[in-house]
């Protein structure tokens, strides 16, 4: 689970990352901060693993906040303003992201930050045996080696699809069909147009749907053949 706190004056930059971050379950909010002050004052206390920070705020600007922390934790920074991005990468943040920017454009800069984050020495790290199968999924400029059977189920997301693992949520550049191809002899089974869903993951079906960790999947009309095939 990565923590994390947004610093804006804006109320409204408020409710759109923390709408973005609930449609990603491995993202933990702890605090709405709506100046720096109140952001400093609270990491007195507390520990996070990501700060979504704006720049143009009052009492303390964004950037002059960062410097005041002696041991930040990762910055992603949310502005208007793109002429401060050199500086902001000079002070190692994680990404840039100007506003209005899409939920696409979100995931990639979280993503930066969940794949990099470094396991609490409280926590132990989840371990895979060797022989456990994996595939590499392209995503921006890089590729994650993803455990077949962490997927839960696979979204598609216009050209590209959205992969739903125990403890993330990945989007490739592969289309759903082509997802279907490479984990169709892993036991995966296409449920929707949409969705592509790992069997042995299925907790319960009710009706149409299928619940799938805390997920709800629908069975589309022209699939319900198979779900009376998983029923019988």
């Amino acid at each position: 689970m990565t923590t994390y706190i947004i610093v804006d004056d804006e109320p409204i930059a408020h409710r759109i990352i923390e709408g973005y971050c609930k449609s990603l379950p491995h993202l933990k909010l702890l605090e709405h901060c709506y100046d720096a002050l109140q952001a400093i004052e609270f990491l007195n206390d507390h520990q996070v693993d990501l700060i979504f920070l704006d720049l143009n705020m009052p009492k303390l600007r964004g950037f002059e906040f960062l410097r005041t922390l002696t041991n930040p934790p990762k910055v992603i920074v949310t502005t208007a303003y793109k002429e401060f991005a050199l500086e902001g990468y000079e002070l190692d943040i994680t990404d840039y992201l100007l506003k209005p920017f899409s939920f696409e454009r979100f995931v990639k800069a979280v993503n930066k930050v969940t794949n990099t984050t470094t396991v609490s020495p409280a926590v132990a790290p989840i371990v895979q045996s060797e022989s456990a199968e994996s595939i590499f999924l392209k995503g921006d400029k890089k590729h994650f080696q993803v455990f077949i059977d962490d997927i839960l189920f696979v979204e598609a997301y216009g050209n590209y699809s959205k992969v739903h693992t125990n403890r993330e949520m990945i989007i490739t550049h592969e289309k759903i069909s082509q997802m279907e191809k490479d984990l169709k002899s892993h036991n995966f089974i296409r449920v929707h147009k949409s969705f592509l869903i790992a069997r042995k993951k299925i907790k319960e079906i009710e009706g149409n749907l299928l619940l799938i960790g805390e997920n709800k999947v629908p069975v589309g009309q022209t699939y319900r053949s198979i779900l009376k095939k998983l029923l019988n």
